[in-house]
């Protein structure tokens, strides 16, 4: 599996450290949520007890366009990660998130869609969880809404992650089919690694209709 390096976000400090990865950030105790959480997610609950799920904690210090860029490439960071780790015992429960203080749905939302697209072909899954929403799961019930937006990054489970990509019925078929053959993601879709690049990429990959109606994803 090759390094990925990508362009540092537009303007320095878009985003402040506040926790280095940990089990259990000091900034903000995700221990309720998480308990609530692992009600729609099977492997939530095995993953904390074997200390396989990790949080790094962020405050959006900077311009939205300049958070939205460090947000993708942390997401990079991170997904190489997860890359390497889900060979080992238990690889198919880590989970590693990426929390930001300061950040909604409009700073998270182009840098998720860009990693799931470019990740999902070597089984790597995201899913974002911004403040201020209380969305559904694929069996309709409601999820609870985080105490701060935060990315996930975690290995995926083909047999099983299509049928929380019901919209999109091609990335569903993709993560389906998904192995990590040790490609370069960037390389294999001839993408230089600038984000304003990415997310114009991106932004063609959205459904017909909701790309003709300047929708986010």
């Amino acid at each position: 599996m090759s390094t990925v390096r990508t362009e540092a976000a537009q303007g320095p400090g878009a985003l402040r450290l506040v926790d280095s990865r940990t089990t259990g950030p000091a900034s903000v105790d995700f221990t309720e949520y998480v308990a609530a959480m692992s009600v729609h997610c099977p492997y939530l609950a095995p993953s904390v007890r074997h200390g396989l799920t990790g949080w790094t904690v962020y405050e959006a210090v900077g311009e939205p366009s300049a958070v939205e860029a460090e947000v993708f490439r942390l997401g990079v960071e991170f997904a190489e990660r997860v890359r390497g780790l889900a060979k080992r015992p238990r690889g198919s429960l880590v989970c590693e998130n990426i929390a930001v203080f300061g950040a909604g749905r409009e700073v998270l939302a182009w840098p998720h869609w860009a990693l799931k697209n470019l990740y999902a072909p070597v089984g790597v899954m995201f899913g974002k969880f911004p403040t201020g929403e209380q969305g559904t799961d694929h069996l309709g019930r409601q999820v609870p809404e985080p105490p701060v937006s935060f990315l996930v990054v975690r290995a995926a489970v083909p047999v099983r992650d299509p049928r929380f990509l019901s919209r999109t019925p091609d990335l569903a078929a993709t993560v389906a089919a998904s192995a990590d053959d040790g490609r370069d993601v960037f390389a294999a879709q001839r993408l230089p690694r600038t984000w304003t690049k990415v997310k114009r990429w991106a932004q063609r990959r959205l459904p017909d209709r909701q790309r003709a109606e300047g929708r986010q994803p």
